[in-house]
């Protein structure tokens, strides 16, 4: 599908179609980036057991988030604004814009690997990391934030082509990433048994390629929005539109990330064995984090090209649309981890203390999934329109904010691994009022369609 026909279909066809246009091709291009993040976990632990399943997850995975988080959530501003300036067929300022999310890219890129495998150690002890996992963790995480440049710049181009309308290619490209990952998870860590170094190598070199095939295909767009390295730099207009909206959702990314480590490190405290059930826990709740993902980018992406085509029922026709599938496919899920948690722990971990508590850990969060949904789709819709920085102080009230008070009173007064994983309804709770709230008073709504 062109280009053009995609705008069309976003901004004038049937909205369900619109939505699972994007919606499916982002789903499994997610289950594909999460599969190749489970594979780490399922070959790591199978081979090297539960101090090195508890490694590579967990708490690594929190501090890597934590410094790609933030460029992430430049990124996301960047999506919004080229659906923007997309949406209401400015082309000028939409290339201008993407070449200008390719400069940052590459700047923000370069920045975070340096910070990270500088900072590596030090965040680990900041956490809490035993002693025991000190050093897989370590060498995981320097290897990893070496070759971090990667993922940036693939997740920055995904963006780049699903506001332009197209969600298919980044598909593709994480497909062929993924398998390329399996194959040399299997060959490091189990032919060549290069421990989880094997596992960060492969990691790195997967997406490497899922790097090279978004930069290529950006260079076979559309003649009219197509990528020039001649061009690739920063326009001052254009970067200011960016940061405006990506700097709120990167802090919010970010302090996001800090409340989970927060709650990594009390998981931490008690022991390797609730450590490596929380790390397989992370990897199983991960599948449905990515469906809603998915919708949230849905909804986002068509709100952006419908503001800036002026369609402002249809934003509003389409966040009911996206928020029934999402309800209808969250009740699926609920119930498939409820009845099947026990199966699905015991890919991670065959250790029968881990998988116990696996499965408090799933009973305590899984049933409240579907009070996440109002926060995903008003949250789309608010950002969507330009309005980020509210989005940012409703969640970081509700969720962040909350979660640190939790921390340091609720768990204080009922130690223990229950009244850890109850921070994640209670938040999730008060978060969705707030959005409900705001939604409902209008206050998203713009007086004046501009771009």
């Amino acid at each position: 599908m062109r280009i053009d026909k995609q705008r069309e279909l976003i901004t004038e066809g049937p909205i369900s179609k619109a939505l699972l246009s994007f919606f499916f091709p982002i789903l499994f291009g997610t289950f594909f980036q999460q599969l190749y993040n489970t594979v780490d976990a399922v070959i790591v632990g199978r081979y090297l057991g539960k101090a090195a399943l508890a490694a590579v997850g967990g708490g690594t995975g929190i501090i890597i988030n934590l410094l790609i988080g933030f460029f992430l959530g430049l990124g996301s501003g960047a999506s919004v604004v080229i659906a923007q300036r997309y949406g209401s067929g400015n082309i000028e300022r939409t290339r201008k814009a993407i070449h200008t999310a390719v400069a940052l890219s590459l700047t923000g890129g370069i920045a975070i690997s340096i910070l990270g495998y500088v900072f590596a150690d030090f965040s680990l002890r900041l956490i809490g990391t035993p002693e025991e996992i000190m050093g897989m963790a370590s060498t995981y995480m320097h290897i990893f934030f070496a070759g971090a440049i990667t993922l940036v710049i693939y997740n920055m181009g995904s963006g780049i082509f699903r506001a332009l309308g197209d969600s298919n290619h980044p598909l593709y490209f994480l497909i062929t990433s993924c398998l390329v990952n399996i194959v040399l998870d299997f060959v490091f860590v189990g032919f060549l048994q290069m421990g989880v170094a094997g596992a960060a190598l492969a990691t790195i070199l997967s997406q490497s390629i899922s790097m090279v095939l978004t930069i290529v295909y950006l260079m076979k767009l559309d003649s009219s929005v197509r990528l020039s390295v001649k061009e690739i730099g920063f326009d001052r207009r254009e970067l200011l539109a960016i940061l405006r909206l990506g700097v709120p959702t990167g802090i919010q990314t970010s302090l996001y990330t800090i409340s989970n480590l927060l709650i990594q490190s009390g998981v931490n405290a008690l022991g390797t064995d609730s450590a490596a059930a929380w790390a397989a826990y992370s990897k199983i709740d991960a599948f449905y984090w990515m469906i809603n993902t998915a919708f949230g980018i849905s909804i986002t992406t068509f709100v952006g090209q419908n503001y800036g085509a002026g369609n402002m029922a249809r934003i509003k026709r389409g966040m009911w649309t996206c928020a029934l599938m999402a309800a209808l496919v969250t009740a699926v899920v609920e119930f498939s981890f409820l009845i099947f948690g026990s199966s699905l722990m015991g890919f991670f971990t065959e250790d029968r203390n881990v998988i116990d508590i696996g499965i408090g850990i799933i009973r305590e969060i899984v049933p409240f999934f579907f009070i996440y949904i109002p926060i995903e789709m008003l949250s789309g819709v608010i950002k969507g329109c330009g309005r980020v920085f509210v989005s940012t102080v409703l969640t970081l009230s509700g969720v962040c904010l909350l979660r640190f008070v939790w921390m340091f009173t609720g768990v204080k007064i009922w130690p223990g691994i229950a009244s850890i994983m109850f921070c994640y309804p209670l938040t999730w709770t008060v978060t969705a009022l707030l959005f409900m709230v705001y939604y409902f008073r209008g206050h998203w709504m713009p007086k004046e369609f501009h771009v």
